[in-house]
């Protein structure tokens, strides 16, 4: 998994217990504490046509988005992950990842949309009041056009997209109830754990290989509420059907839209191996599935934790969440932001973007690498993020993604994964020396015979000059014998 021993003490100690919601709709029971989330797939929701529980009806305006020019320079959120160094090895051709947002609007750039339900009101998914959705899609999958620099992480994935939730639409009032009244729930919108509980099964059941959730729902910490359904229903998508689940870790500070009301601490320095249930100020669902779900916070510009990213001890990995570019729910180009009543933009930031960029990894790795299962899949990710020095933070986790090493990186010991088949290679062969004895044989015999010449050489020469007689007038050497008397 990549982590340090000291990050893995952090990650086991550092547990939460309890889940949030979203509206305000309340589904019961608390928790164990240093308990983490317990899955009852008895709990799971059966499969249904997509519909909200109730009648609503559109309470509040469309939310209106600042368009940016299109242009050929790359936004920083693609150029720092770098996708582009990725592309020529797979675009996430094949994978179909279901957005479970507010709707994802039909756009030019996303020709493989598909409807997936709605459980906001009437619609098939492909409407998006709140532009949240249409721009988590695009950074998902948008195609590369030419001369434009934006591009989704994944451009040859396929979108489906699932409505769940929405800021415009409310229950439908019922007769003689006030425009005030504050029996009416989700009086900030439409949308709770339980129908996503119900959107995650059916994207699970459309086929979807990554399911992305750019949502959550918090609540203070000891304030608990059952969450059940949800776990079943990410476990159903997770360990039945083998989806690679990715999910924002939340945000403070109203970033995004959204906002938990506490940021959990760090671990503290003076004692780092304590328990950190008692340090839990907020709780986070469907982050806290962490057993079932890739959970993503945000970094800046300049690599550190984004100051909205929500902390906690089920944050995996982290992506540029800041000043993001992505596709308009309500024309053909880009957006970089959305506009209040008054004009005034807010930029486009949040963990609900970071999300997406890593659910595009998921569909690259998917593409590439099918032999993998989810689980694989996210252990592939995490290992291959950019540490932080201890190897895993509550607010990072595993540290920034990084698209081309969870593509193409060599990681070892991924859980269930088949060793590398061994190929059997022949021991070399001794080469047959050379037989060298006629050789031999015939340089002792020459070196023999011409010892012996040499021997009957010396021999024969004093030999003859004994025998042979001096003749008149011949001179003999001096010291060569007797002279003449």
């Amino acid at each position: 998994m990549g982590r340090t021993l000291l990050g893995f003490l952090y990650r086991a100690l550092f547990v939460v217990g309890t889940a949030g919601l979203l509206g305000t709709s309340t589904l019961g029971a608390g928790f164990a504490a240093a308990d983490r989330p317990v899955i009852d797939p008895a709990l799971l929701p059966g499969p249904a046509p997509a519909a909200p529980p109730e009648p609503t009806e559109q309470r509040n305006a469309c939310v209106p988005v600042s368009a940016v020019p299109d242009g050929t320079t790359v936004p920083d959120e693609i150029g720092t992950l770098d996708f582009g160094a990725v592309w020529p090895i797979t675009r996430g051709a094949g994978q179909l990842v279901a957005v479970i947002d507010t709707g994802v609007s039909p756009h030019p750039r996303l020709p493989g949309l598909r409807p997936g339900g709605d459980y906001v009101h009437t619609g098939d998914g492909l409407s998006d009041c709140d532009a949240h959705g249409t721009l988590v899609a695009g950074l998902i999958a948008a195609t590369r056009e030419p001369g434009s620099g934006f591009s989704g992480g994944a451009p040859e994935a396929q979108i489906v997209s699932i409505r769940q939730s929405s800021n415009a639409f409310q229950r439908e009032r019922r007769a003689g109830e006030e425009e005030d009244d504050s029996s009416v729930e989700n009086a900030s919108g439409y949308g709770n754990v339980m129908t996503m509980a119900m959107a995650v099964r059916t994207a699970a059941d459309l086929g979807a290989t990554v399911i992305n959730i750019s949502e959550v729902a918090c609540v203070p910490g000891g304030t608990g509420v059952a969450d059940g359904p949800l776990g079943a229903a990410i476990d159903y998508a997770a360990r039945v059907k083998d989806i690679v689940v990715v999910a924002a870790a939340g945000n403070t500070g109203g970033a995004g839209g959204s906002a938990c009301s506490s940021q959990n601490p760090s671990p503290d320095p003076a004692d780092p191996f304590a328990d950190q249930w008692n340090r839990i100020a907020t709780v986070a669902t469907p982050a806290w599935f962490d057993d079932q779900v890739l959970t993503v916070g945000s970094v800046d510009s300049s690599g550190a934790p984004a100051a909205f990213t929500l902390a906690g001890p089920w944050v995996d990995v982290a992506a540029p969440g800041t000043s993001m570019t992505s596709l308009s729910p309500t024309g053909t180009g880009l957006v970089n932001g959305t506009m209040d009543n008054q004009g005034n933009i807010a930029p486009i930031q949040g963990t609900s973007f970071s999300a997406p960029l890593v659910a595009a990894i998921a569909a690259l790795v998917r593409a590439h690498r099918p032999e993998l299962d989810a689980a694989q899949v996210i252990e592939r990710i995490e290992a291959t993020a950019h540490a932080p020095a201890e190897g895993w933070n509550p607010f990072v986790g595993h540290g920034v993604v990084d698209p081309l090493a969870a593509v193409t990186g060599q990681v070892d010991g991924i859980r269930g994964a088949a060793p590398a088949e061994a190929i059997d290679i022949p021991m070399p062969t001794e080469p047959v020396p050379p037989d060298t004895r006629p050789r031999s044989v015939a340089l002792v015999g020459a070196a023999a015979v011409g010892v012996v010449l040499v021997l009957g050489l010396g021999i024969s020469i004093p030999l003859r000059n004994r025998l042979q007689p001096h003749s008149a007038g011949s001179v003999v050497a001096s010291g060569s014998g007797p002279t003449p008397s």
